[in-house]
């Protein structure tokens, strides 16, 4: 059997450069993979037992094997093409978000031109909604009162035009049912500045924020 074949595979898989822009010089993971492994084959025929020579059963078996391992990268190639492709194409459709304001899962708000804002997401039906506003250090600083509330997604705002501490303010949402608590989801509203891509991830920078992926948009507005 041709020894060292797995060996030189993975070698010329992980060292081969692998991109859509390749020059035409540059050869692929593949073809060095294939290469590689004709020059171990063809060093074992030459250096074979003539009196045990390779049959044609194991010849097959290994040609299959190169045969198989190349495909696959191959395949693995065409997917990170098309993962680039699809990224890029993601950033190009999210740069009309930019001015536009968005809703993201997160409980600390943004305050501009005096004024914060959010959003409250409901599950269920609550009789009584309050949104406390917190400063950096935990301290409820001021409440908004949202009163009873259907099911769904339900904004708010808040006078910041007296906050005087360094840090973001946050808030923290309790909504009430018969006496007991109804899960919430606290959204805060910001402006986004830009979008970007990172190792395939789509970013969106937002004002006064850092970035967040795009998975983390509820909303846009």
């Amino acid at each position: 059997m041709l020894t060292g074949t797995s060996s030189a595979t993975n070698t010329a898989t992980s060292t081969s450069p692998v991109s859509a822009s390749s020059t035409a010089t540059t050869k692929s993971s593949s073809d060095v993979a294939q290469d590689r492994f004709l020059k171990l084959l063809v060093a074992q025929l030459n250096n074979q037992d003539p009196m045990n020579p390779m049959d044609n059963a194991q010849m097959t078996s290994q040609m299959a094997q190169i045969n198989t391992v190349t495909g696959i990268q191959q395949v693995n190639d065409t997917l990170k093409n098309m993962g680039e492709q699809f990224t890029a194409m993601q950033v190009l459709q999210g740069s009309n978000m930019v001015g536009h304001d968005v809703l993201m899962a997160s409980n600390t708000l943004s305050i501009r031109d005096g004024k914060a804002a959010g959003a409250v997401d409901l599950p269920a039906r609550a009789e009584s909604v309050k949104v406390d506003i917190m400063s950096p250090a935990g301290a409820v600083i001021d409440t908004v009162n949202l009163g009873p509330l259907e099911a769904g997604q339900h904004d708010f705002s808040w006078d910041a035009s007296k906050y005087t501490y360094s840090g973001a303010p946050t808030f923290k949402v309790t909504a009430t049912l018969g006496g007991k608590a109804v899960e919430n989801t606290a959204l805060a509203r910001a402006t986004v500045q830009s979008v970007s891509s990172e190792k395939g991830v789509m970013n969106v920078q937002l004002a006064d924020r850092t970035a967040v992926p795009y998975s983390s948009i509820k909303a846009i507005l």
